[in-house]
């Protein structure tokens, strides 16, 4: 939850801070935390890491609140400090934070998102004297469970999922504990990948901490921590400042998760947003009860999304750091979808996230009908195969995060076919995985006629299309939005859902969005279509010069 601060902080930063130190140090938290993504960027393994570039970086204060971060992913970044906060209060406390130290976890249930991603603290020190703390996560290629890519659609308890690490110190003064490094290795399905990416992770955290210390050096340990109290209250103020432009109000906005993969039953996410000056009260009270399968987010996970959806509305102006959160109240029932009790199956936490940060945007649209846009594509659409290597017999893991359109803004068209919202992938080339992999793709392109029509369009989803070339392959799918499209707003229509089949002897076999090893064979060709945005506004409305241009671009069929 959102931390406080002191009613004397503001005097004190005054006191021995000038602005322009402030916007020097401002940006040299930022440089420290970009220079420790680049550092994973360049010297990590797998394409999860290095292509698709599912990781994030962060810089800590001394008490343990984010102040600055990398342009990464959103659902990532929001969640750091929450877990964080809960290994300090409940695991190992920051007094026993020591020099030389690395802090790791991967437990859902100890502050953590999902197994694959390994979140790990590196407190820094200059003089004796903690003055910060340089953070990583990094989504691991695979952790052991009953699917390759640790993505289990049929998972019913999270020990089906794969290795799970409580709060531990992985390094410790300096020193590697081995023994756990080997376990988590000696778990995975890709042990090369992902002990190469474990020590991509140890590295950029050192570089975080180097960057700290040369600012203790130059501004003193006092200065740089009055600069990272003062960062967070100005965050404080705009996301205040932001709250007072609506309209007071409690705004209602319901929203729904196909279904968890067990059952075919659609899940509720019902949210009421309650806006009282610079206050916000975000209730998630009424939304279904946690899943059987693998959709379920723990409390953390929520809150990213609604934090999420609330920095997308302050348009730029808030720098998101742990000030911007404690103008924010949530409310959600524990054992709920949005709430997860242990030990419930989480893998697939994105599919239930990614609605959070629609439905609050969905209630916020009533607020502000002039700044929302309609729901994007709204999952990360997450495909595995493991097929075992040619030379070795040894499994590999082909893994991918596929996006599609954008909702269409009261202003503009929606994105076509680019990664919005809650998180931030990039995709890995054609060429590189049919490199690395028994795959030739055959289509990789935008879906006419996907985007919802409306006075502003939504974005097209897209199509993508591989042949197995190698004897066999276990496939899964953990995907959304193939039974509840994507919404428009003010008579926009509906964004196209999406789709997933294969193709044998020409024929086309339907596959359900969340699918758990099924065997495809050499020469079947697995498309993913991805779903479209929503549309704004009524589509008659629409300009019949951008309708021309649509159909002339092939983003509308007619």
């Amino acid at each position: 939850m959102p931390d406080t601060q002191s009613p004397g902080a503001e005097s004190q930063v005054s006191s021995v801070l000038d602005p322009v130190q402030l916007e020097i140090i401002r940006n040299a938290l930022i440089a420290a935390a970009e220079e420790m993504s680049v550092t994973i960027w360049r010297t990590s393994r797998s394409t999860v890491v290095r292509e698709m570039l599912d990781y994030s970086t962060q810089v800590f204060d001394s008490q343990g609140r984010a102040v600055a971060q990398a342009a990464r992913i959103p659902v990532h970044l929001n969640s750091m400090s929450v877990c964080l906060d809960r290994i300090a209060r409940d695991f190992i406390p920051l007094d026993d934070w020591n020099e030389g130290d690395v802090i790791l976890t991967n437990d859902p249930y100890c502050g953590g998102q999902h197994l694959p991603d390994f979140v790990a603290f590196k407190p820094v020190f200059a003089d004796g004297v903690r003055i910060g703390i340089a953070a990583t996560i990094v989504h691991h290629i695979d952790v052991g469970g009953g699917a390759a890519g640790s993505y289990y659609p049929a998972a019913q308890e999270v020990y089906q999922e794969g290795l799970r690490i409580p709060p531990c110190k992985v390094v410790e003064a300096g020193k590697p504990n081995q023994a756990v490094i080997a376990i988590i290795r000696q778990n995975s399905r890709e042990p090369e990948q992902i002990g190469g990416d474990f020590q991509s992770q140890l590295a950029a955290m050192e570089i975080g901490g180097q960057a700290l210390r040369k600012l203790a050096a130059r501004y003193g340990a006092e200065v740089l921590q009055a600069a990272m109290d003062e960062l967070q209250n100005q965050s404080d103020r705009a996301m205040r400042a932001m709250l007072r432009e609506l309209p007071d109000g409690t705004y209602r906005f319901t929203d729904y998760v196909d279904d968890d993969g067990i059952t075919d039953d659609r899940l509720k996410l019902e949210c009421a947003v309650t806006i009282e000056g610079d206050r916000c009260l975000v209730d998630f009270s009424g939304s279904s009860p946690q899943a059987a399968g693998p959709v379920n987010c723990t409390l953390n996970m929520t809150a990213s999304g609604i934090y999420c959806a609330l920095a997308m509305l302050a348009d730029g102006k808030v720098m998101a750091n742990s000030g911007a959160y404690r103008a924010i109240e949530i409310v959600a029932e524990e054992g709920t979808v949005v709430s997860a009790r242990a030990p419930a199956p989480v893998a697939n936490r994105m599919a239930t996230g990614h609605r959070v940060v629609t439905t609050v945007l969905g209630a916020l649209a009533q607020a502000a009908p002039d700044r929302v846009p309609a729901a994007y594509y709204g999952v990360s659409y997450v495909q595995t195969l493991s097929t075992p290597d040619p030379a070795t017999g040894a499994p590999r893991v082909y893994f991918e995060i596929e996006i599609g359109g954008w909702g269409a803004h009261p202003e503009q068209d929606g994105a076509d076919a680019l990664s919005a919202g809650f998180h931030n992938s990039s995709s890995t080339p054609v060429e590189l995985n049919e490199a690395y992999f028994p795959l030739t793709f055959t289509e990789y392109s935008l879906i006419p006629d996907s985007g919802g029509n409306g006075k502003q369009r939504g974005g097209t989803g897209l199509r993508r299309a591989y042949r197995l070339d190698a004897q066999e392959g276990r496939l899964s799918g953990n995907f959304e939005r193939f039974k509840v499209p994507p919404y428009g707003l003010s008579g926009g229509a509906s964004g196209r859902p999406g789709r997933f089949y294969f193709v044998r002897n020409g024929q086309e076999n339907e596959l359900p969005s969340k699918l758990a090893n099924h065997i495809v064979q050499q020469g079947d060709v697995v498309v993913l279509e991805t779903a479209g945005g929503g549309g704004f506004g009524d589509p008659v409305a629409r300009d019949p010069q951008a309708a021309e241009r649509d159909r002339v671009g092939g983003y509308i069929s007619k």
